[in-house]
This record gives structure tokens, C-alpha cells and sequence, in this order.
């Protein structure tokens, strides 16, 4: 059945308060097929079909909804309808969703929540922003060092249902110190009685509460993990931290880094109000615009030269943008890179080398090219000369300047991706242009 057939049937159910055949058509889809209906819905019918769903549907919608549609939802729901879809959300995502309420609205709710939920999620909310603390979840299943194959198969089956992941369970002693971790694997080629310190893997991969996000995504990725479990000082199992979560800090740090790239600001999406969006792009905007005077500077300092060898002017943008092409290049291979490499002294000098030998290889096949169809057009060797040259130059420097500035700012703790594309290519056009037209000043004589 397509997606619009799909969302008549829901429409037509919604309408005729069918709970029944509603549920029937709910318990095939996926939370997030679920969110998308309600998010095409028109307001009424939105109110209408969240009545018809159960709380446990209710606690998968808001987790898959943005932050304006949450806020929609909670205030439609009612107090008590919320505080037992709330009980029922992972910690992770509830947190991310009480940090946009008021003080007042974040303690009643708190202050309503199981006891036992309401002082995780406090816990939870005391880590900074992007930590390993802060995307945690407390929903996992560990096992006393002392437990045999029966008895972690028989907790397995008890706290099925509520944990996040049982990919995994972990071992630990009596202060809840990891001592190991046990898979699915291992207990199923195990006997029952076998107690689980005799099979348990103690090399255990963990991250620390303070870890930024993006620093465990890489763990995640280096040993193809599931789920990493978060410790504490003394090696204190504090929660764990799934793929799934781990997939979305890639694709949100995928697109800060996109929007700084662009020069674009804070996010802006296909939803974002024109006037929002334009306030967010003119700052950076204005600030290229002021430094793109200087390539204006330098034109006019060389009015001279162009008056005599008018034929200059043809290939400025060719020049200009070309350094500015290959610069940006550079820039996105050294922020995809710096993402998924650890940086250090070898890697650096390896890298510069590299992009070195790119620049070169570029700038000697294009200045080459360019100026054999330079002379093929004007009959001027020098002219030329003059066009090849200062491609080759500007193309190596474009190369170097898109590699080593993201490398800097890297070493500074500035984010890589604030060099953005924009910001390389006017600092290439003024470079390139300086270039451009002092080799062609000594040459002029040649150009005439």
C-alpha cells in the first residue's frame, strides 16, 4: 500500500473514531511512520488522533518528533496523559526534550515522574550538552561477577522489555565497577551453570561521562559496536550508548558542519521563515563582502596593466575561481578526515605533503592547458606564459591554504568547519588575483 493511501485510510479511521481498526493499522508501522503521518495531519485531526493512541505509541511519537512538535503534543496531551508517556521514553531523549521547557514546567513534571525515573533523568540533565553523560541511558542490563548463564538468562527475561539494548550485558562487581561484558553469543554457546567470570570478555571498550559526542561516535565506529557502556571515576557503570543514538550525532554533526561550510549560520531548513533564514546568512555574508574589497583594491591597483593588455581580464575569474575551487577541495577532505583521525605530528606533515603533491599535479595539468589556450587564442607565447604560470601558482597555494587553515584552527580548539567554503574562496581571490597580476606586471613589457 503507497504512503497516500496509507494516510487516507488513518484520515478516514481518525474521522470515524475507529480505535479498533486505527490500532490494527498502528501495530504494522514504525514509530517514525507514525510521526510522519501525525506531522501531515491537519491540527484538528492531529488532537483527534493523539486520543486514539495508546501510551506506549504516544512515548514512541514525541521520541520521534522535533522540538516544536513536541511541545505541540505535550501541551494537547494534558499532565497526566504526558507523565506516562514520559515515564515510558528512553532518558536520552527525554532529557533532550525537558531542556526546552521553563523552570516551572521542568519541576512540576519532574517533581509528578516515578520517583526512580525523575532522579536518572536529574542525573542525566546535570552532564553537559554533547557529552557521553548528557545521550546516555540508564535502560541496560549488568549482572553481579557472581551470576551464572541461568541467572543473567532469567534477569535478561525480566528487564526485557524496559532495556535499550541486550545486545549486551555487563559484569560488574559489588560498587558497580565494570568488570566485563557478555554477549548474546557467548551465553547462548555457554552452559547454565557456568558462571559468567569464566567467559566474560574483561577487555571491555568504555567511554567516560565527559567524552564529547562526537569523540564516542568514533569509538563506536573504530570497534563496530552496538552499544558502549559510559563509566565514571574508578570505572563505575553509569549507563550505555547505542548505535541508534550514535547515528543521529553523526547526522546532526554532518549538518553543522555542512551549514558552516555554507557560510549558512544556525540551521535552516525548508520550514524556516525567510526573514529568519536571511538574518542568519547575513552576518557571514557581510563579512566576505568586506573582505571582497580587497580583491577590488587590487584590481584597481592594476589598472594600469589592464589597460595595456586588455586580454588580462579574460581569465581573472578562470584565475580566481579555479583557487577558490580547489581551496574549498582541500577544506572538505581535511574536516571529513579530522572526524575520523586522530591528529598528531606524523599525520599532519603526511597530509600537508600529500595535498602539496595534489596542488602541483592540478596546477601543472591546468596551468598547461590554460596556456595553450591562451597562445592558441591571442598568437602571445608570453601572455601565455603569464596565465599558465600564475595558475600553477595559485592552484598550489588554494591547495595549501583549504589543507592548512581547518589544521590551525584544529590545533586551537576552534572548530575545523568554521573555515568555511566562502571564507577560503575570498581569501583565495585575493591571493590569487595579487598573483595573477604582479607576474603579469613583470611581464608587461612582453605583453604590449
Amino acid at each position: 500500500m503507497s504512503d497516500n493511501q496509507w494516510n487516507l485510510k488513518m484520515i478516514n479511521h481518525i474521522k470515524e473514531t475507529d480505535r479498533k481498526e486505527l490500532q490494527a493499522i498502528l501495530d504494522e508501522l514504525h514509530p517514525y511512520d507514525i510521526a510522519r503521518i501525525y506531522k501531515e495531519l491537519s491540527r484538528k485531526k492531529r488532537f483527534k488522533f493523539l486520543l486514539l493512541l495508546t501510551v506506549e505509541q504516544l512515548a514512541s511519537l514525541i521520541a520521534e518528533l522535533d522540538t516544536t512538535d513536541q511541545i505541540e503534543v505535550l501541551n494537547q496531551l494534558g499532565v497526566e496523559k504526558t507523565l506516562q508517556a514520559m515515564n515510558l521514553m528512553d532518558h536520552d531523549d527525554l532529557a533532550q526534550l525537558l531542556d526546552v521547557l521553563d523552570a516551572d514546567n521542568l519541576e512540576h513534571f519532574l517533581s509528578e515522574m516515578k520517583e526512580e525515573e525523575s532522579q536518572a533523568l536529574v542525573s542525566l540533565m546535570h552532564y553537559p550538552q554533547e557529552t557521553a553523560g548528557r545521550m546516555m541511558t540508564n535502560r541496560y542490563v549488568w549482572v553481579p561477577v557472581y551470576y551464572t548463564v541461568q541467572d543473567v538468562v532469567q534477569k535478561l527475561r525480566t528487564f526485557a522489555e524496559i532495556s535499550e539494548t541486550i545486545n549486551y550485558v555487563y559484569v560488574v562487581d559489588e560498587d558497580k565497577r565494570i568488570l566485563g561484558v557478555v554477549s548474546y553469543r557467548d551465553l547462548l554457546l555457554a552452559h547454565a551453570e557456568d558462571p559468567v567470570a569464566d567467559f566474560m570478555n574483561a577487555r571491555v571498550i568504555s567511554v567516560p561521562v565527559t567524552m564529547d559526542q562526537e569523540e564516542v561516535a568514533r569509538v563506536i565506529e573504530r570497534y563496530d559496536l552496538l552499544a558502549v557502556p559510559v563509566v565514571e571515576a574508578s570505572n563505575v557503570l553509569v549507563g550505555i550508548i547505542t548505535v541508534d543514538d550514535i547515528v543521529d550525532v553523526v547526522i546532526s554533526e554532518a549538518n553543522e558542519d555542512i551549514e558552516k561550510l555554507s557560510a549558512g549560520g544556525k540551521a535552516i531548513n525548508f520550514d524556516t521563515q525567510a526573514w529568519t533564514a536571511a538574518l542568519r546568512r547575513l552576518p557571514w555574508l557581510i563579512l566576505l563582502l568586506l573582505i571582497g574589497l580587497l580583491s577590488g583594491s587590487i584590481i584597481s591597483g592594476f589598472e594600469e596593466t589592464l589597460a595595456q593588455v586588455v586580454a588580462l581580464a579574460f581569465f581573472m575569474p578562470m584565475i580566481a575561481g579555479m583557487t577558490g575551487n580547489t581551496g574549498t577541495q582541500s577544506l572538505a577532505v581535511v574536516v571529513r578526515g579530522l572526524i575520523t583521525r586522530e591528529l598528531d605530528k606524523r599525520t599532519v606533515f603526511r597530509l600537508i605533503s600529500r595535498e602539496l603533491g595534489v596542488g602541483v599535479i592540478i596546477g601543472v595539468t591546468c596551468g598547461a592547458l590554460i596556456a595553450i589556450i591562451a597562445f592558441v587564442w591571442q598568437g602571445n607565447a608570453v601572455l601565455g606564459l603569464v596565465v599558465g604560470s600564475s595558475l600553477l601558482v595559485t592552484l598550489i597555494i588554494g591547495t595549501l591554504a583549504g589543507t592548512i587553515i581547518p589544521l590551525i584552527l584544529y590545533k586551537f580548539n576552534v572548530d575545523p568547519a568554521i573555515a568555511s567554503g566562502p571564507l577560503i574562496t575570498t581569501i583565495n581571490d585575493i591571493l590569487s588575483l595579487s598573483i595573477y597580476f604582479g607576474i603579469a606586471s613583470i611581464f608587461i613589457a612582453y605583453l604590449v
